[in-house]
């Protein structure tokens, strides 16, 4: 078994400027997606795409393999994540040989821990290949949200459940951004992570599911690091 680990990092963060090399206690933001991919044996590789230097720099001396710098084009603000990893995909296997397949591992997520890939890859090798996705149980239940229209409240959805109580609500996720991981066909076939009956990693820590995407959020990661440590 063969797995590319990929890391996506533009330097271009308009939220957050620098984002993925700024320090998150100790160390820069990219280097916990690439510590935390370290010693796992179907992991072939930690490869990280990037259009920066200085990111480039700081992710290989953290022990990333960063071979090039990503092209303009799929490093714009519109330019799409999984273009972007098709094309990291597609030099690695003309380089080193084909892999089995892709895990994303976005820098956002600091906090995943080894434990939580290692089940991510039993569930793709369980689940024959299937893709697997990090999910999250969500508090915000789709049947208790409104919209607004002509200034008045209504249920978003018309099956709505307005008088359940919550905890007799069934069970929904969101997909959290930690993991994702599919096969190197599937990827190319579908353009995208997720695909039809993707297998679910469920994350039920609130800390190991944080997407850091603004100073919000970046403040709660200093808290849950404070709590960590």
């Amino acid at each position: 078994m063969k797995i590319l680990a990929l890391i996506l990092a533009r330097g271009g963060s308009k939220r957050i400027p620098k984002k993925n090399i700024r320090f998150l206690g100790e160390k820069p933001l990219i280097s916990w997606s690439i510590d935390v991919a370290k010693s796992i044996p179907e992991i072939c590789e930690i490869m990280v795409s990037t259009d920066d230097i200085e990111i480039k720099t700081i992710a290989e001396r953290f022990g990333a393999y960063v071979p090039w710098l990503r092209p303009y084009e799929l490093a714009t603000d519109i330019s799409s994540s999984a273009d972007a990893a098709l094309h990291a995909l597609d030099w690695y296997e003309d380089t080193h040989g084909l892999v089995d397949g892709v895990l994303l591992l976005q820098p956002t997520s600091p906090f995943r821990t080894q434990q939580t890939i290692k089940e991510g890859i039993a569930l793709f090798l369980g689940f024959n290949l299937s893709a697997v996705i990090g999910v999250s149980p969500t508090h915000s239940h789709p049947k208790w949200t409104f919209r607004i229209k002509d200034g008045v409240l209504s249920p978003f959805l018309k099956e709505h459940e307005l008088s359940t109580r919550s905890q007799d609500l069934e069970p929904v996720y969101i997909v959290n951004g930690s993991f994702y991981l599919v096969t190197a066909k599937d990827l190319r076939k579908y353009k995208s992570f997720f695909i039809k009956e993707s297998i679910p990693l469920v994350i039920n820590s609130k800390i190991e599911s944080l997407d850091i995407d603004t100073e919000q959020d970046w403040e709660f990661a200093e808290y849950c690091l404070n709590k960590l440590e």
